[in-house]
């Protein structure tokens, strides 16, 4: 127990520290921009991220991942929020944790196992797309003075990591750059142009909602959406995290960690929240590994707000848009273009709709559901060609191979002639598997038909699929001939 505390939170504290320092400041602009989004005040999402991170860090299955208020929960709400106001939100965001526990408890973390590579790869390359292009507004047709700004940055974030590897080089553009803000001035935007910031703590809060059926029945759409969405970014995020830092993280223990995290942030008047990929992208870059950066994220946010809130509002958009650029460009799979010329033309839509699905909707859960479903209706529609050979000799015998389900039944009595007579007939089924009811049913209709007018036996069926015969259809024991044995799977 010692030895894992100290592989979790205490390996290498001060490169976790400078990285979740890093994270904090990344977060302060979006989150803003995801409150308003939401329709409710900026606090709201930052309160939110404060606690979701620090909860977190405890509570998750995956250190070094950042959860905070995010893009894909506020568009959700917002017609929540327009319509019964700020209470329902905190309502739904609690019962939405209370989904997410019940999710965890079920094991859905496993599920995730079922996301095909031609989705993940999607998953990440729209994760970039939305990250670059969300940091347009921010540094395009202000003035002047952002393109030096932002040009500035890029060039200390590239350039400084070959000489200095202690300190994130995020961290010398944010401190340098806004102090030369702070003493020159210039017409850039800042984050305080982007709302107010209260320098006050969040509060423990109750709701103002009346406890009814009613109201539950209102907030139940609302949680069930934000608790899915929610799961899935999350997953998804763990999984990526898992990808660069060579290690496994418990996706069940995560599914709770965020149902009770989300529990704990209504109670303290914030909005619903899950993984952020962009800023755990930006933890493991700049050094996270350990449930420390995580920490230290929510933490360092919150003393900006109490401590550092005149300092904070002076930060320039355009350092931090920059910043997300390159994040936005190391996010991106560039690999994408060799995969394109190898991978199957199938897989390759699968990923671009992915990409052009989160994209369009700005949601990546959306992407993600829409991809996996394309792609098992391809796979689906892969294992349903049945192939059937015939041999004619002084019988006649029919060789099926493949996979006997619902999806493959049209595929398999295509090639099988019902209108045969006087004939002795075998069907053969000694390299292939029955799967469903729909599969026997198929079988039992074909020879229904041929006995009218032929002698017919079917042969080499699995134990399995010859007790079924026996069990569940109306054919006669005497057309059942099983020889070889082999097991369905």
């Amino acid at each position: 127990m010692v030895e894992k505390i100290k592989a979790e939170w205490l390996n290498q504290p001060l490169q976790n520290i400078l990285a979740g320092i890093v994270v904090s400041l990344a977060l302060i602009p979006e989150v803003i921009a995801f409150s308003f989004i939401a329709g409710v005040e900026p606090m709201v999402g930052l309160y939110a991220s404060v606690v979701m991170a620090i909860s977190i860090s405890f509570l998750g299955g995956r250190p070094a991942m950042i959860s905070a208020a995010a893009g894909a929960i506020a568009l959700l709400v917002s017609p929540l929020v327009k319509e019964y106001g700020v209470d329902y939100l905190i309502f739904a965001t609690i019962v939405m944790g209370i989904i997410q526990v019940i999710f965890g408890l079920l094991k859905v973390g496993s599920l995730l196992k079922f996301i095909p590579n031609s989705v993940m790869i999607g998953f990440v390359n729209a994760l970039g797309i939305l990250i670059f292009m969300a940091q347009l507004e921010h540094i395009f047709n202000i003035s002047f003075a952002t393109y030096i700004y932002v040009t500035v940055t890029l060039l200390i974030v590239y350039i400084t990591p070959r000489f200095v590897k202690t300190i994130p080089a995020p961290l010398f553009a944010i401190v340098i750059l806004t102090s030369v803000y702070i003493i020159f001035g210039a017409d850039i935007k800042t984050v305080g142009d982007l709302g107010e910031i209260k320098r006050t703590l969040p509060e423990l809060i109750i709701p103002n909602v009346p406890y009814t059926l009613e109201t539950l029945l209102i907030v139940l759409p609302y949680s069930i959406s934000m608790a899915i969405v929610g799961l899935v970014e999350s997953l998804l995020t763990a999984k990526i995290v898992d990808d660069a830092t060579g290690t496994m993280s418990n996706k069940n223990k995560e599914s709770r960690g965020q149902g009770i995290s989300n529990i704990i942030t209504g109670f303290f008047g914030g909005m619903g929240g899950c993984a952020m990929i962009g800023q755990s992208v930006v933890s493991v870059e700049y050094g996270g590994t350990t449930r420390l950066s995580t920490f230290t994220a929510g933490a360092f946010l919150m003393f900006m707000i109490l401590v550092l809130g005149d300092i904070m509002v002076q930060i320039p958009m355009s350092v931090l848009a920059a910043i997300m650029v390159m994040v936005a460009l190391k996010t991106f799979d560039w690999g994408t273009f060799k995969y394109v010329k190898y991978a199957e033309k199938s897989d390759i839509f699968v990923m671009l709709v992915t990409v052009a699905a989160v994209v369009l909707t700005n949601n990546l859960a959306v992407g993600v559901i829409l991809g996996v479903l394309l792609s098992a209706l391809f796979f689906l529609r892969k294992i349903s060609n049945v192939s059937v050979t015939k041999e004619v000799s002084d019988v006649v015998t029919y060789k099926v191979s493949g996979n006997i389900f619902y999806a493959s039944i049209e595929s398999m009595m295509d090639h099988i002639d019902l209108n045969d007579k006087g004939q002795t007939i075998y069907l053969n089924f000694d390299d292939s598997r029955i799967y469903d009811d729909a599969g026997l049913e198929a079988i039992e209709q074909i020879v229904h038909q041929l006995k009218t007018h032929n002698q017919v036996y079917v042969t080499h069926l699995s134990k399995n699929s010859y007790d079924k015969f026996i069990t569940r259809t109306t054919i006669e024991e005497s057309h059942l001939i099983q020889k070889g044995v082999h097991d369905d799977v």
